[in-house]
């Protein structure tokens, strides 16, 4: 069997009603512009109650039985997996892709023998989840929302119904404390080590934001960051973003112990590569003016 040119492996634990979008958003024809490029989905079941029925095409998927609260072995199992020479990971099955993203990340490959290629976090609804989920922001709240944009017709109107996550607070020209769909030659996460086995926490804890700091490290690297392009989180329950008491300091502490430091948001050199639609200019201009 022919190799892919990219692979993306996607987690997802207990995401009936979430996962079916995100898989949509990551397949032609909602992602866009993708001429020739052939890649494939490798989706890890991490241990859902119900297993996750192959939905055939491109997505292959495993299953983790026994699987642990932390998605990392997940991840390591779906990137040893994985067969394309460009590999992004979706740590969180619940988030809905930007329909440039698959071509921007290969767009990005070519300009850096050894890119770090990272997007940027939204959270669906009038805040990030972690306060709207106090004010009654929930799945049923989401979908009305969700059918309110026509997304399926343009993924890019859910800049409109988004904020930007915590971890990328800042906005597009700020350092990012973690990127949600993060791509590396597959030599390069040999070289990572994949994720790190030693946390633990239900989620991860700050897993995802060790992974791309350390990915940030990497020798000779270069961070580029897809400007207009983005994950968008569904409510659902989740761990951290969706919980309604801040687990944080559980995570930090788990950090502390397995780095022996605070976790610090890296900031190195970045370079800027995508397109700017209309929906993402209200972002853009946020980003720069802090309004």
């Amino acid at each position: 069997m022919e190799r892919p040119s990219l692979s993306l492996v996607v987690v997802a634990f207990n995401m009936e009603r979430e996962l079916p979008r995100t898989l949509l958003s990551l397949s032609p024809p909602l992602q866009k512009g993708l001429g020739g490029l052939d890649y494939e989905v490798v989706l890890v079941d991490n241990g859902s109650d119900r297993p996750i029925v192959a939905p055939g095409g491109r997505t292959r998927v495993i299953r983790l039985d026994d699987a642990p609260s932390s998605p990392a072995r997940a991840v390591n199992l779906g990137l040893d997996a994985a067969r394309g020479q460009l590999v992004g990971v979706m740590v969180d099955g619940a988030r809905i892709a930007s329909p440039g993203m698959v071509r921007h990340a290969a767009l990005a490959w070519r300009l850096h023998p050894r890119p770090v290629i990272a997007t940027l976090g939204f959270h669906l609804g009038p805040d990030v989840q972690m306060r709207s989920v106090h004010q009654g922001y929930d799945q049923a709240r989401e979908d009305t929302l969700l059918e309110s944009v026509g997304w399926q017709e343009d993924p890019y109107r859910l800049f409109r119904i988004s904020a930007f996550a915590a971890s990328s607070a800042g906005g597009w020209f700020a350092p990012l404390a973690e990127s949600n769909a993060l791509f590396m030659t597959r030599q390069m996460w040999s070289e990572l080590g994949g994720y790190d086995e030693r946390f633990r926490s239900p989620g991860g804890g700050l897993v995802n934001l060790d992974t791309y700091a350390r990915a940030c490290d990497l020798p000779d690297s270069q961070v580029i960051v897809l400007l207009g392009e983005a994950t968008f989180h569904q409510v659902h329950g989740g761990v951290a973003t969706n919980a309604l008491v801040s687990p944080g300091e559980g995570f930090h502490a788990e950090y502390r112990e397995i780095r022996g430091r605070q976790f610090r948001t890296p900031d190195p050199d970045r370079i800027y590569l995508g397109r700017l639609p209309a929906d993402v200019m209200p972002s853009i201009r946020r980003s720069v003016t802090g309004a």
